[in-house]
C-alpha cells in the first residue's frame, strides 16, 4: 500500500502539467533509505500513462560507469542520442544529443535518474547542464537520493546546492509514515502500532520487512529482516538471488537465467517474497538495501565462480562497460583482467571529467598489479597520481608520483624520470614544501635540458617559470615562459601554450604592467583545446589577478564563470582556489559574515591542499582579529607555519601583515612593528597591491616606506590624499576606506572612522580608533551601537531581511531586485549571506528554517514598521 503520499503526487502531477506546456522541471525527489521514493516514482508513472518514460539508475554495485544513467536511457531514447553513446562522443556531444531527443520525442517526455547518491562526477555534471536548460523545453526530469547519505564533501551535496538556484528544479521530499499510517500497514499484525513506530521510525522499508515476518520478534535492522526471509528461500531461489546480487540492482533475465539457469518458479518464488519487482523486461531488487545484504553475505568462495562466470558472459556478448566487467574481474580474483579492464575505465573516467572514479579505477588496477612489470605499474601510478592531484589529494599524489618515480629510475628511462619529477615539484608545492619543489624541478631541467627541443621539456620549462614566478624571481620565469611558449607553439601543444602564457601574464602583473590581455588569450587557448586543468588555473588567476589589482568585479565575473566552468569538469583543485580567493573577495568588500561562512566551510572539506587553505587561513584570522575574537591566532599561526614552508613572498608577506594587524589591535605595538619588518624583508619580490598595503602598515607605525610601484589607491592614502577614503569606497572596500580616514590627522575623520567599524562588526579596530580619539582628548568619543541595534536572533542585517521575507513569497532574485530596487548582483550576495546564517544550501531550506524560527517578518517585528505588501 502507498500510504500518505497524495502531496508528493498531486505536486509531481502540478509540475508534469507545467513541463508539458513547455516549461521544463527538474524534480529533486529525496528521502532516506527505504522511505518509499522508487514506489513513489512507480506510482506516479501509473497517473502518467501518455508520457514517454525513460529510467536510468546509479548502481552501489561498483565503481560506476562514467554516465551509467545516461547510457540506460539511451538504450530506451534510441536515436541520436544512442548513436552519440555507441560512438563514445565526447561528453558535451553526448549531452547535446540528450537534449535533441527528448525535445524531438512525440510524447511528453520524462526522465528518471535514481539513487544519484551513487552518481559519478559526470552523471552529476549531466544534471548541472540539463537545469541549466530546461526552462523552456518540454521535459520533466525526476532525480531521486538519499537525502541521509549526503554527508559533507558529498560530490552531490554542491551538484544540489547549483540545481537550487535554477529556475526550473523543484523538491519534492519523500517523509516517513506517521504513526497513524503505522498504524494502518500494522492493522491485523498482532504487532502494536505505536512499538511499530518507535522501532522503524515510520520508514516504509524497515516497516515492511518486520511485518513480512510478524512471529521475528521485532528484528534491531532491515538487514536481520531480509536475512530472515532469505533463509525461507528454497535453495534453487537462493542461488538465483545470489546471481542476482553480483548482476546489480537491476537485474538482466537473460544474464541471469545463462550464469544461474533458475527454474521459472525459483524466479517466482523471489518476486513473491518481494525481493526481486518486474521492472520491464527484466527484474529489480526492491531496495538496494536487499541486494547489498545478499551480497555481503556471500563467502569468497561462493562468489568468485559466480563472478568468474558472469565476466566470461560479459566478454562473450562484447560488453565495453570496462567498469562493470573490472568489478567482476576483481571479484572472480583475475588478476590480468583486473588490470586491463579497470585501467580503460580509468582512462575513460579521466576523459570524461569523472575524476574520482577514475581514480578508484586506478586503485583497483593496482591492488591487482603484483605480477604486472615494473613500466606497466609504473604507468598505473603516473595515472592514479594526476586523478588524485585533480582532485587535491596532493598527499597521496605525491606518494604514488614518488613511487613511480623509483621504478623508472629503475628502469632507467631519464625521460620519465625527468617528468616525473616536474609532476613531483608541483605536488610538493601545493603541500607548501618550496625548498622540496625547487630542487624537483631544478633536476628535472637538467635531466631534460639536454634533450633540446621535445613535450617533456616543453611542459617542465612551463612548469618551473611557474615555480620561479611564485618564488618572486619575475626576470628567471618571464624567460623560462617565453622559451617554453615558443616550443609549444611548434610542437603544436595548445596546453602547454596557455600555462606559459598564463605566467606571462602574472608576471606583467607583478612588475606593474598591463596583463589582462595576455590572461584572456591563456584562457582562450586552455578552453578551445579542452585542457580543462589549464583553464581552471586561468580562471583561478584571472580571480587572483583582478583581486590583487582591486578590480572586485572582474574577481567575481572569474570566480563565477571559473566556478562553474571547474565543477562541470571535475577539477576541485582549482575549484578550491576559486572558493579560497572568494573568501579573499568577500574580506575585501566587507562582507565579513559570507567570508567567514565560506571560509570556514572550506576548511571542513576533507581534501584540501595546504596551499589552498593559506589564503583562508590568513582571511579568516584578520576578520576575527578585527572582531576581537581571540581564536584569530590559531589560523594565523597555521598560515605562517605554511607560509614559511613554502616560502613565497607573496604569501610570507600577506600573513607578516596580518599577524601585525592583530598585534596592533591588541595593543602590541613593538610585536607589530616586528612583523612589518618580517614583511618588508620580502618587498623586491612584491607586486603593486601587495606593496601597498605594506607600505601602508610601514607608515601607520612610524616606520620607512618601500622603494617599487604601487596601486594608485594605497598611493592616495600614503599621501594624506583627503579623498583616498572616497577612493576606496569606490573600489567597494569599506574597511580600508574607514583605515584611510583612521590614517589623517582629522579628528572628524576619526569619528567617522569609528562608526564605518562599528558598521562592519570590526569591534576591535572600532575600539583602537576610539582609544585613539580618547589619547587625543577628544570629547563625546561615540560609544559603540546599542545591542538592540544589532539584535537580530540570526545576525541578519536589515537588508538581509528583507529578502528573506521576498525569498518567502517565493519569487525570483530579479523580481527581488525589482521590489527591493537595488541589482540582481546584490540580491545574489544577499542571497549568499542569508543561507551562510541560517546554515542551510538551499532557498527552500531557508525559508523552512526562517519558518521554524519565526524570522518572517522579522524586520516589522524588530522595527515595527510594516512589510511590503505582496
Amino acid at each position: 500500500m502507498l500510504l500518505e503520499r497524495e502531496l508528493q503526487l498531486a505536486t509531481l502531477d502540478e509540475y508534469a502539467a507545467q513541463a508539458r506546456r513547455g516549461e521544463g522541471r527538474l524534480v529533486l525527489v529525496s528521502g532516506e533509505a527505504g522511505v518509499g521514493k522508487s514506489a513513489l516514482l512507480e506510482e506516479f508513472q501509473r497517473r502518467q500513462p501518455a508520457s514517454a518514460w525513460y529510467w536510468g539508475a546509479c548502481d552501489g554495485l561498483f565503481t560506476p560507469r562514467p554516465l551509467g544513467p545516461l547510457l540506460d536511457i539511451a538504450q530506451q531514447l534510441g536515436g541520436s542520442l544512442r548513436g552519440a553513446t555507441d560512438r563514445v562522443e565526447s561528453r558535451e556531444e553526448i549531452f547535446r544529443s540528450l537534449l535533441a531527443s527528448v525535445a524531438a520525442s512525440p510524447a511528453p517526455p520524462v526522465l528518471v535518474f535514481e539513487d544519484v547518491h551513487w552518481a559519478d562526477e559526470a552523471t552529476l555534471d549531466l544534471l548541472r547542464f540539463l537545469g541549466k536548460r530546461m526552462r523552456t523545453l518540454p521535459v520533466l526530469v525526476l532525480v531521486s537520493y538519499r537525502d541521509d547519505e549526503i554527508v559533507p564533501g558529498h560530490p552531490l551535496r554542491r551538484c544540489l546546492a547549483q540545481l537550487a538556484t535554477e529556475r526550473s528544479t523543484r523538491r519534492v521530499d519523500v517523509p516517513r509514515l506517521t504513526p497513524a499510517g503505522v498504524g494502518v500497514l500494522a492493522a491485523g499484525s498482532g504487532l502494536s502500532a505505536d512499538e511499530l513506530h518507535h522501532l522503524t521510525s515510520g520508514n516504509p522499508f524497515f516497516l515492511t520487512e518486520v511485518l513480512r515476518d510478524p512471529g521475528n520478534r521485532l528484528p534491531a535492522s532491515a538487514r536481520e529482516a531480509v536475512l530472515g526471509r532469505i533463509d525461507g528461500l528454497s535453495r534453487p531461489a537462493r542461488r538465483a538471488l545470489d546471481v542476482a546480487a553480483l548482476l546489480g540492482t537491476r537485474v538482466d533475465l537473460s544474464m541471469l537465467n545463462e550464469v544461474a539457469q533458475p527454474s521459472p518458479e525459483a524466479v517466482d518464488e523471489l518476486v513473491d517474497s518481494g525481493l526481486l519487482v518486474p521492472d520491464g523486461t527484466g527484474l529489480r531488487f526492491r531496495h538496494e538495501i536487499t541486494r547489498r545484504t545478499v551480497e555481503d553475505s556471500l563467502p569468497p568462495h561462493r562468489s568468485a565462480p559466480l563472478h568468474g562466470r558472469i565476466l566470461a558472459l560479459l566478454r562473450a556478448r562484447d560488453s565495453d562497460d570496462d567498469a562493470r566487467l573490472a568489478y567482476h574481474a576483481e571479484g572472480a580474483s583475475d588478476a590480468a583482467a583486473v588490470q586491463a579492464h579497470a585501467t580503460l575505465a580509468a582512462r575513460r573516467g579521466a576523459e570524461l571529467g569523472a575524476h574520482r572514479e577514475a581514480a578508484a579505477q586506478y586503485e583497483r588496477a593496482l591492488r591487482w598489479a603484483g605480477t604486472a612489470d615494473d613500466r606497466a605499474q609504473a604507468l598505473l601510478l603516473d595515472g592514479l597520481a594526476t586523478e588524485y592531484g585533480v582532485l587535491d589529494r596532493w598527499a597521496d599524489s605525491m606518494e604514488a608520483r614518488e613511487s613511480a618515480l623509483e621504478l623508472w629510475r629503475a628502469a632507467g628511462d631519464l625521460v620519465r624520470e625527468g617528468d616525473g619529477l616536474r609532476l613531483l615539484s608541483v605536488a610538493f608545492w601545493r603541500l607548501c614544501r618550496g625548498e622540496e619543489s625547487a630542487t624537483a624541478i631544478g633536476t628535472a631541467v637538467a635531466l631534460l635540458e639536454p634533450r633540446g627541443t621535445c613535450e617533456e621539456l616543453a611542459r617542465t620549462l612551463s612548469t618551473a617559470a611557474s615555480l620561479s614566478l611564485d618564488a618572486g624571481d619575475a626576470d628567471t620565469a618571464q624567460s623560462l615562459a617565453r622559451r617554453a611558449l615558443a616550443m609549444a607553439e611548434q610542437l603544436g601543444l595548445p596546453e602547454v601554450a596557455s600555462d606559459a602564457t598564463n605566467t606571462l601574464s602574472c608576471g606583467e602583473q607583478l612588475t606593474g604592467r598591463p596583463w589582462l590581455p595576455s590572461m584572456e588569450r591563456a584562457l582562450e587557448l586552455a578552453v578551445v583545446a579542452g585542457a580543462t586543468q589549464s583553464a581552471g588555473r586561468a580562471y583561478a588567476n584571472l580571480q587572483a589577478l583582478a583581486t590583487a589589482t582591486l578590480d572586485f568585479a572582474l574577481a567575481q565575473r572569474a570566480y563565477d564563470e571559473g566556478l562553474e566552468y571547474c565543477e562541470a569538469n571535475d577539477i576541485p583543485t582549482y575549484a578550491n582556489c576559486l572558493l579560497g580567493g572568494q573568501v579573499v573577495v568577500l574580506e575585501s568588500t566587507g562582507r565579513y559574515d559570507e567570508a567567514v561562512a565560506l571560509g570556514l566551510g572550506r576548511m571542513a572539506v576533507t581534501n584540501l591542499s595546504p596551499v589552498n587553505r593559506l589564503s583562508t587561513h590568513i582571511t579568516l584570522g584578520k576578520i576575527l582579529a578585527r572582531r576581537g575574537d581571540p581564536t584569530a591566532w590559531e589560523p594565523l599561526d597555521t598560515a605562517l607555519a605554511d607560509a614559511e614552508a613554502l616560502a613565497e613572498a607573496q604569501y610570507l608577506v600577506l600573513v607578516h601583515l596580518a599577524r601585525a594587524e592583530a598585534h596592533w589591535l591588541e595593543g602590541d605595538h613593538d610585536a607589530a612593528v616586528e612583523a612589518v619588518r618580517l614583511a618588508a624583508d620580502t618587498n623586491d619580490r612584491l607586486d603593486p597591491s601587495a606593496r601597498g598595503l605594506l607600505a601602508t602598515w610601514l607608515a601607520r607605525l612610524g616606520l620607512a616606506g618601500v622603494p617599487g610601484p604601487i596601486e594608485p589607491a594605497y598611493a592616495a592614502q600614503l599621501a594624506g590624499d583627503a579623498g583616498a577614503a572616497r577612493t576606496w569606497d569606490e573600489l567597494g572596500c569599506p574597511y580600508d576606506a574607514a583605515l584611510a580616514l583612521l590614517d589623517t590627522t582629522d579628528e572628524d575623520h576619526w569619528r567617522e572612522a569609528v562608526t564605518r567599524f562599528d558598521l562592519l562588526g570590526a569591534d576591535a579596530t572600532a575600539r583602537t580608533a576610539r582609544r585613539r580619539l580618547r589619547d587625543a582628548g577628544v570629547r563625546g568619543v561615540p560609544s559603540g551601537p546599542r545591542r538592540t541595534t544589532r539584535a537580530h536572533p540570526q545576525g541578519l542585517t536589515r537588508r538581509e531581511q528583507e529578502v528573506l521575507d521576498e525569498l518567502a513569497r517565493d519569487l525570483t532574485n530579479e523580481e527581488i531586485a525589482a521590489r527591493l530596487v537595488i541589482s540582481t548582483k546584490t540580491v545574489d550576495h544577499h542571497v549568499s549571506s542569508v543561507l551562510a546564517k541560517l546554515g542551510v544550501s538551499n532557498r527552500r531550506e531557508a525559508i523552512t528554517e526562517a519558518r521554524r524560527l519565526d524570522l518572517l517578518g522579522a524586520l516589522a517585528t524588530q522595527t515595527g514598521e510594516p512589510l511590503a505588501s505582496t
